[in-house]
């Protein structure tokens, strides 16, 4: 980003993203002509970059915590409050509610040893009709378990390789990057990812490993 001068980097490392955050003055330096600061960035680092005002991240943050509380709420069937203070404990996902360790939950002032057992049975619940849903639809692609089962991308990208014709593991495996990159998009997917995820579908699906 040189020279521009960076107030702060908000790094999300589970969507492999980097927020820079600048202030006004300095966007239009950080970004480069034509966005190509951006471009190389990303390029070198592997990860997707933007680069924000400070305006610009507050509005990014409100958006984000409306989200996470909407999701709290419809998830766990809790009011905005809990959500809130579960927000504010930290917590980002119902997965981080559904496996933390019980004894954090009930370390949360005005919580109890009841509730944050409750929460925990819920966030399970919740992510167990998520699973059940996301199999169900797989299927009804014909899509196997073992293609299903694959963690190494999300499942909306996995949902989309369903609806291109990849149905098993070893359809994945059999791929080359150019064609994953195709069917998926290069908003979606890069070259350099595509390479690693094929890899990873060969090593499961034909038990070897490549360099």
């Amino acid at each position: 980003m040189q020279p521009a001068k960076v107030a702060k980097i908000i790094i999300d490392e589970d969507k492999h993203k980097a927020a820079i955050v600048v202030n006004p003055d300095q966007q239009s330096l950080a970004i480069g002509r034509r966005g190509q600061n951006v471009r190389l960035a990303s390029q070198l680092t592997g990860w997707d970059i933007d680069v924000l005002s400070e305006e610009e991240e507050q509005e990014r943050r409100a958006k984000e915590t409306k989200e996470k509380t909407e999701l709290f709420i419809r998830g766990l069937d809790v009011d905005e409050m809990i959500a809130q203070i579960l927000i504010n404990e930290g917590f980002r996902t119902i997965e981080e509610i559904a496996f933390v360790d019980i004894h954090e939950l009930e370390s949360i002032e005005s919580f109890n040893a009841e509730l944050a057992a409750e929460l925990q049975k819920r966030a399970k619940d919740y992510l167990a009709k998520i699973d059940q849903d996301y199999r169900d639809q797989g299927h009804k692609l014909g899509m196997t378990d073992d293609l299903l089962d694959f963690s190494f991308v999300q499942r909306p990208i996995l949902m989309k390789l369903g609806e291109n014709g990849i149905k098993t593991l070893t359809d994945l495996a059999d791929l080359s990057s150019d064609e994953l990159v195709e069917i998926l998009g290069e908003d979606t997917m890069s070259a350099r990812l595509a390479g690693r995820v094929i890899m990873k579908a060969r090593e499961l699906a034909y038990d070897i490993k490549e360099d």
